[in-house]
Formats: structure tokens, sequence, C-alpha cells
């Protein structure tokens, strides 16, 4: 399959089952040996980034470069009460801007949302667009400034590269260590009428901006700490062992995996650890880096259908799938678990039996999901074996899974539900 952008520029997304085209150039199969004569070739899509304690400033001097007079604040209720975004519109307050706040987000943002924050948007006649807060709250700024420069209605864009016309500019501060969505080419929002998640994918989602400012993250509650610090994980191994991984990406992946197993149980201890807050904050750049650009696999699409279902968090249900995708997956291919399990650190040596890897590495996952309070099953989240058939037909459809390492049939994928229950 080779995959080109609707609107005309091909590789804006790197997918692939047997071949890539990437701006029309290099076949590649997806072991990475070159086909018919020609290098494995590859984009490597990420924002302007500045990171670093007390960098919030930043996003103020990044808005009025970009253009910005009326600036559209995106954030949600809870971070609004932890006091973040105060001190940003102070920040751009001071930089000559009239910033105009929008909080009404709640977790998995929802399509009336969206429709919501794009009418005030457009009723505020404001410009560059900033979102201040987890996934949640930068999936919904990407969909305001979406739907700002396209019209209609966010379900319009479900797909791959279907945006045709240029959006405002993006900038955004990230309260989580994990989501990756502040550099990512992805937008996830709850269709509430189907009750699942729809994903939006294209380059032009990919901000102009990230400002990761990881004093942030003291402010996020235990389980959200979990739940994105697993994320992120979840990231750097699905990029890791996805189709459309490269040497690029591979980097990253595995540097995520290694500082999210190294430093997500301090977080939970002590909670103003400023190395490993850190340490968080890069792993969930480096593996927001590596999925944009690698794309992920089974655990993210089934996660989507779980999540809009039942409006939970979706590290916590990539917790639970993803020691079971990581077994499914290693059956097929399993020599690409040998560097995961060597970046967690666990004994593994190369040459080792690629499916003694697999097994560690699914067994280590689940013991770190133990340790941060994530359940051992989906039916602890009220997920219903009568609920299967529904969850898996959904997920077949999840553009996630189009660069899962091994294809996987409806029956598969309602067995790793069943399994994972």
């Amino acid at each position: 399959m080779v995959l080109t952008s609707d609107t005309g520029h091909a590789g804006d997304t790197v997918l692939l089952d047997e071949t890539v085209s990437i701006d029309g150039h290099g076949l590649a199969d997806p072991s990475g040996c070159p086909r018919e004569g020609g290098p494995r070739l590859s984009k490597f899509h990420a924002p302007e980034i500045v990171f670093g304690s007390e960098s919030l400033p930043e996003a103020a001097h990044a808005a009025v470069r970009l253009g910005a007079s009326r600036p559209f604040v995106v954030t949600d209720p809870g971070l609004t009460e932890a006091g973040w975004p105060v001190e940003l519109l102070r920040h751009m307050r001071a930089a000559g801007l009239a910033p105009q706040l929008w909080n009404e987000i709640t977790p998995n943002p929802k399509d009336h949302e969206i429709q919501a924050g794009y009418e005030r948007y457009m009723a505020s006649g404001c410009d560059v667009v900033l979102g201040i807060g987890g996934g949640s709250v930068i999936d919904a700024a990407k969909g305001v400034a979406l739907l700002a420069a396209n019209g209609g209605t966010i379900g319009d864009y479900e797909g791959i590269d279907r945006i045709a016309n240029p959006i405002p500019p993006l900038v955004m501060i990230p309260s989580t260590s994990g989501t990756g969505a502040d550099v990512s080419q992805f937008c996830i929002i709850t269709d509430t009428e189907r009750l699942t998640k729809i994903t939006i994918m294209g380059r032009a989602l990919v901000p102009d901006v990230s400002v990761i400012d990881p004093r942030l993250l003291v402010t996020m509650p235990d389980w959200l700490n979990a739940a994105t610090g697993l994320d992120a994980l979840t990231h750097g191994i699905e990029a890791f062992v996805s189709l459309a991984h490269g040497p690029l990406t591979d980097t990253h992946a595995l540097h995520a995996v290694a500082l999210v197993h190294g430093h997500l149980p301090t977080t939970m201890i002590r909670r103003h650890d400023d190395a490993a807050r850190s340490a968080m904050a890069q792993a969930a750049l480096e593996a927001g880096l590596a999925f944009t650009n690698a794309i992920l696999g089974a655990t993210h699409a089934m996660s989507h259908q779980v999540g809009g279902m039942l409006d939970l968090p979706h590290g916590v249900i990539n917790g639970v799938l993803l020691p079971h995708v990581i077994r499914f997956n290693g059956a097929d291919e399993p020599t690409r678990f040998v560097p995961i399990a060597q970046a967690m650190g666990l004994p593994a040596r190369p040459g080792m039996p690629g499916d003694e890897a697999v097994d560690m590495v699914a067994t280590e996952v689940r013991k770190l999901a133990d340790e941060v309070g994530v359940p051992t099953g989906l039916a602890a989240l009220g997920v219903r074996d009568q609920d299967v058939g529904r969850l898996a037909r959904l997920t077949l459809g999840d553009a996630c899974l189009t660069t899962n390492p091994r294809p996987a049939s409806i029956e598969q994928i309602e067995r790793l539900f069943r399994e994972a229950l």
C-alpha cells in the first residue's frame, strides 16, 4: 500500500504496509531494506521546541512572532484552578497581547465542545491559538484551529490529510508528561453519537511551537501522572516496532522508554523532584516525536475505542492493553523487542532469542503498571464481554492499526480484548 496525501502532498503522513512513497521518491519494504534500488527515505516532522524550567513566558513571545494580537487560549477548569493559565495570560498581556481565554474542555474532548470553541473563537476575532494543558486541551485547541480555517464539523476531518486550508498558528504548552500532543500530527476527538474516538491526522496539525516547562507537571494528580507516563511508554514501544519506524524515530523511541522506566515511579513518590520531572517531560517529548513520525499500533487503536465508549483516561487503558499487544506482536516478529528490553535496563543481550525479550518487556510493563496503580484488566474499568464485538469492529477502522507490525483480524482483536478483560 502506498499512502499519499489527499491534498496532493505525498508523504505528509508516512504509513506503510508493503511500500512507502515519500514525495514520490524511494520505495522501501517495512524492514527498511531498499526496494527497486532506491534508499528508504522518511520525513521527520517537528515543531520549534522550547524546553526547560521557567520557559512558560516564551509562549507569549512565540505568539507575538507568529503575528498574534488576540490569541485564543484553550485550557480546562482543572488547570485554571492550578493557576498556570493566569500566569500565561499575565505574560501575554505584558507582551502587548489581548488574550481570550476559553476553558470549557472536559477530558477526552467531545465533538460538541470543539464546535463551541470554534464558535467562541470566531466571535472573538482571534488569530493565533494557544493550548495550555494536557492532551485533551491540546487536541481541542487543534480542533478549534482546524474548524476556524476549514468550517464544517470536526467529524468531517476524520482520517488522514483531509485538511484543505492552512490553519491558524499553534503554540502548545503541555501540563502532563505523556501525551505528546504538543509535537504530534494527531488530533483525537470523541464522537458522542458513535461513542468512539475519531483520529484526525495531518501535517497541518503539527504545532508551530511547543513550550515545555516541567514546572507545570507538579500539579498533576497522581492518577493523571500515572496515566500520561504509561501513555509515553506506549508511544515509545509502539513507535519502535511500527511498520513506519526509521533511524530518526528509533533513537527517540528507545530513549523515551528508558526515561519513563527510570523516572515515572520517582515522580509518583516525590512530586517535586525536579530531575525526575524534567526527565519525564523529555520522555513525553521524545515519545511524541517518535510516534508522530512512525505512527502507532494496535494498543492505541484498541484504546481509542474503550476511551470513547466509557470516557476513561487514555493512558490507563493503554497500561492495561499494552502487555497483551506486546505478546501478540512479539509472536510474529520478536527481535525488535530486544533493544526495548535493553532500554528498560532488563538483562537482555544482543542475539538473545527474541521471544525471551518479548516476555521480559511485557512482564516489566505490567509490573510498572502495578507500581503506579493501574488495574490489571479492562473489566475493572467497566468493559463487559458483550462490548468486545463492537470495540473490535471499531478498532479495525482506526488509523493507528495501519502501522501495527502484525496484521490483525477482527477475531484476533476480539481475542486480545477478552485476554485483557
